[in-house]
């Protein structure tokens, strides 16, 4: 089964953070999942169940203090790491459209992603290329790749490095696109790497290697 993961969350897990999950933003208030919870209403000062506390609220944006740290999560997204088996797990909620978000990083680049199980490789728009400085004319090779549209001429790269939250992977293969969406598509170059499980409405993914 194909899943999609639409633009947007910059996760940053830590191990004693507790499970919170942004499901929606009003002005000054936000809709919290915490711990595995039903949604609440929480005022931008409020303390949550876990006793950490609602600091600000944006447009789609949470900021969460607890231990004297800050963080921000986005809608959809659950800021949350658990221990599995030797490795960590990060926890994603769908946004309204019911896909996944995620961000992280291409070669130290910031960047958003969708999750493509449908995409062999870890699929870049030329003109976001150009911008993260990747010289894909002059080290990548020619090749096409079929599309729904049909065929579509792309470049193969080599990343030196991908980071998905807190995951990083070196040395994946990827591809450069001078058409089709303008987004960036997390393939199965490094969807291979993770152990991904759908429960409740959430998609856990854990780090195999």
């Amino acid at each position: 089964m194909r899943i999609a993961l639409v633009a947007a969350l910059m996760l940053t897990a830590l191990s004693s953070r507790a499970d919170v999950g942004l499901v929606g933003t009003l002005k000054d208030k936000a809709l919290l999942a915490v711990n595995g919870g039903a949604p609440r209403t929480f005022p931008v000062g409020a303390t949550l169940p876990d006793g950490s506390r609602l600091v600000g609220v944006t447009s789609g944006e949470a900021t969460i203090e607890e231990g004297g740290k800050r963080y921000t999560i986005r809608l959809g997204e659950y800021a949350a790491s658990k221990a599995n088996g030797g490795g960590n797990s990060m926890v994603l909620s769908p946004d309204t459209n019911g896909h996944y978000s995620v961000a992280g990083e291409i070669n130290g680049v910031p960047v958003k992603m969708m999750l493509d199980t449908g995409a062999t490789l870890v699929s870049i728009p030329a003109v976001l290329a150009d911008k993260m400085g990747i010289d894909y004319r002059n080290k990548g090779r020619r090749a096409t790749t079929q599309t729904a549209a049909g065929t579509a001429p792309v470049w193969i790269v080599k990343l030196d490095k991908v980071k998905v939250g807190d995951f990083e992977f070196a040395n994946v293969d990827g591809s450069i696109n001078e058409a089709g969406l303008n987004v960036i598509l997390l393939g199965n170059s490094v969807l291979k790497r993770l152990d991904m499980k759908t429960e409740s409405g959430t998609l856990t993914l854990t780090k195999r290697f």
